[in-house]
């Protein structure tokens, strides 16, 4: 089967999902449908927002499903060759695992079986990894836990490297990876690998409160937070009774050098230049 006539459907939300599906459109290898989260409010004024996997759908003018709820979601594709799930954000129900002729397939941002779940990037910052990666896996219905059907590896030689960056960088990298590993799954001449469960290790579903820095961690600690936590949940200390996120920092001498600070309801900022308004600022607040 030439890739062109695959039957794809793609699940997914975020940009790192958008990321991916804008480049199997570009690869000859366009889904016939986009399944993605429903827009919902975003910001301080909650303005109804697409996420980044719509937009990049309408682009190519892929049609595009909602659902709230993807287990009670009918597909309106009949026997579709395969679906390729990339950060959607809700657990795919066996019944939608069995659809496919040739299974379903997931990008995720880690060397698995390390770091599984929803925030293996800024696991891996956190840790201060020199080595992450993507695995592409065959999906069972533990999650994370499927056969590993593809990986690559990408060392982190910038020691100081922040979520956004890292992100974009494992999604391109999942990406062609993907590409690669379609035709070559397809074919079926990829065998697969199962994951070593004695090394599997779990992230969590971030919240507001993890961004809270205490200051009396240590300064890598407090630093890679910091990276890891922009833009969300953001790593923020509490001033006069208002959220001040620390956006950058760095580790000079061993202190702790704020750079680039946005007080809640206010623009970002150089530290030097908040400091002149809030001279009784100190890193002991918490």
């Amino acid at each position: 089967m030439k890739k062109e006539n695959l039957k794809i459907i793609f699940i997914g939300t975020s940009q790192f999902a958008a990321i991916i599906l804008d480049k199997l459109c570009q690869a000859n290898l366009k889904p016939v449908l986009v399944i993605t989260a429903p827009d919902k409010p975003v910001g301080r004024k909650k303005i109804i927002t697409p996420p980044p996997a719509k937009l990049t759908a309408e682009k190519y003018g892929i049609p595009i499903s909602q659902p709230k709820v993807i287990s009670n979601f009918q597909f309106p594709i009949s026997k579709p060759d395969l679906i390729v799930v990339a950060a959607y954000g809700q657990i795919i129900p066996k019944e939608i695992l069995k659809i496919p002729r040739y299974g379903c397939l997931n990008v995720h941002s880690s060397l698995l079986p390390k770091y599984r779940g929803p925030s293996p990037i800024q696991a891996a910052i956190l840790n201060g990894d020199k080595e992450t990666g993507v695995t592409i896996i065959k999906m069972t219905e533990k999650v994370d836990a499927g056969p590993i059907i593809a990986n690559i590896k990408y060392q982190i030689s910038n020691i100081k490297i922040n979520y956004e960056t890292l992100h974009n960088k494992l999604a391109e990298l999942g990406a062609d990876l993907l590409i690669k590993t379609i035709p070559l799954w397809i074919k079926g001449k990829i065998k697969e690998k199962l994951q070593d469960e004695s090394k599997a290790s779990y992230t969590k579903i971030l919240t507001k409160e993890d961004g809270l820095i205490n200051w009396r961690d240590p300064i890598e600690k407090i630093e890679r937070q910091i990276r890891a936590f922009n833009p969300w949940p953001g790593a923020y200390t509490i001033y006069r009774g208002k959220m001040l996120k620390i956006l950058e920092a760095d580790i000079v001498n061993n202190q702790l050098i704020l750079k680039k600070v946005q007080l809640e309801g206010k623009k970002p900022m150089r530290f030097e230049d908040f400091l002149r308004g809030h001279q009784d600022f100190n890193l002991n607040l918490n």
